[in-house]
């Protein structure tokens, strides 16, 4: 049952974060929260073949900064693949894609420490 909470509260939370980056006018919009939340998830099973995919090829994001640019390319790249299959959701090409991708890191940053420092 711990599980279906904590996919709950990040489907919740990342849907929360989509709508405030989508008001920040950074070329994301999403029409209503339930375009959010079904962004939500179709971000994160995009994500996931698509870090898969690059996994099966040998490509390895890695981490330090070189890590982070590929990693918000790819973020960028999964956010252009959901906009068609999102109603509700649209990006304005991929300098806006990758603006938006950088927000959504941040306040999703932001928001998990703060959850964590409630220790729900």
């Amino acid at each position: 049952m711990g599980a279906i909470w904590s996919f709950i509260v990040a489907v919740v939370v990342a849907a929360v974060v989509l709508m405030v980056v989508s008001r920040l006018n950074l070329g994301l919009s999403v029409a209503n929260f339930t375009s959010a939340i079904i962004a939500a998830v179709v971000i994160a099973l995009v994500g996931a073949v698509v870090i898969w995919l690059l996994g099966a090829l040998g490509i390895n994001l890695g981490g330090g900064w070189i890590g982070t640019i590929v990693y918000l390319i790819v973020a960028a790249i999964v956010l252009m693949i959901s906009d068609r299959f999102v109603p509700g959701m649209k990006v304005n090409g991929f300098g806006s894609a990758l603006l938006a991708a950088a927000a959504i890191a941040l306040f999703d940053w932001l928001v998990t420490w703060i959850l964590i420092g409630l220790k729900f």
